[in-house]
């Protein structure tokens, strides 16, 4: 089985060459890895890392985009893995994930996509928001298309579909700014039942105060809604739902917010 990791990235210097070692050492576990990066034109020093793999990154593109969704989808048109994925410029794999991810793909042929476990980590790499982190676990023993309409407790950074799912769900929406992930979930959903992968965690997800999930979240959560309603229904059950969810959510962000801002910390 051969994977696509597609990284997006646009002055990601910081976190970058943590985020590309994650991939390479894949390939430690005998994993066929295809690997680009996606550069939306840094001046930043990007470069000048990615030059320091070498030819172990398959292919580097540097030039202006649309945003990482933009950045994404040019990865999708050179993808020739079985499974693709696309990991974040500050995230991270850990070790041996995509060999864990190929042996459930392998038992599942009917299986879409899969998704497991993704702890938040910060700057430094500490696990943070555990509680965000307890509450998306908590849905992957009644995941489904309905669960998924109600709320999003998918990480994206561990999820992982077929090349041939992708192309049936089509590209990531452009004129979405911080919830064209979950909307394309919502579309590979359609096709099948994604498979929950038991721990330890596959991904690691970075959140920072400048990152789209820090400083648009309030946007992000609507736009989840909206795309919710869409694929539901207005009025459907899972709709109404989403909209608790959504404002709950909102509130707790916010509360998680400030408290950071004070010298709190998120448990």
């Amino acid at each position: 089985m051969k994977f696509t990791v597609i990284t997006p990235s646009y002055h990601s210097a910081a976190y970058l060459d943590r985020c590309v070692k994650s991939v390479l050492a894949q390939r430690m576990e005998g994993v066929d890895v295809e690997y680009f990066v996606m550069d939306g034109g840094s001046k930043d020093g990007t470069l000048e890392i990615l030059r320091g793999h070498g030819t172990a990154i398959d292919r580097v593109v540097s030039e202006p985009d649309q945003g990482p969704a933009d950045a994404i989808n040019k990865g999708f048109a050179l993808a020739t893995g079985d499974v693709v994925a696309w990991l974040n410029a500050d995230d991270e794999y850990a070790p041996g994930a995509l060999a864990r991810v190929a042996e459930v793909m392998t038992r599942h042929p009917e299986a879409p996509f899969c998704f497991g476990h993704c702890p938040i980590i910060d700057e430094s790499g500490q696990e943070i928001r555990k509680g965000v982190t307890r509450v998306k676990r908590a849905c992957y023993p009644i995941s489904s298309r309905f669960t998924f309409q109600c709320i999003n407790f998918i990480s994206q950074p561990a999820m992982f579909f077929r090349k041939a799912a992708q192309e049936q769900a089509g590209l990531l929406r452009l004129d979405l700014k911080a919830a064209w992930d979950y909307e394309f979930l919502l579309r590979l959903w359609r096709q099948g039942k994604g498979v929950a992968i038991p721990d330890p965690p596959l991904a690691s997800f970075r959140w920072t105060a400048g990152s789209i999930s820090g400083q648009h979240f309030r946007l992000q959560f609507d736009e989840e809604y909206q795309a919710a309603k869409a694929d539901a229904g207005k009025w459907r059950l899972q709709t109404l739902m989403h909209w608790g969810v959504k404002w709950g959510i909102i509130g707790m962000y916010s509360l998680m917010t400030r408290r950071s801002a004070s010298g709190g910390h998120d448990g």
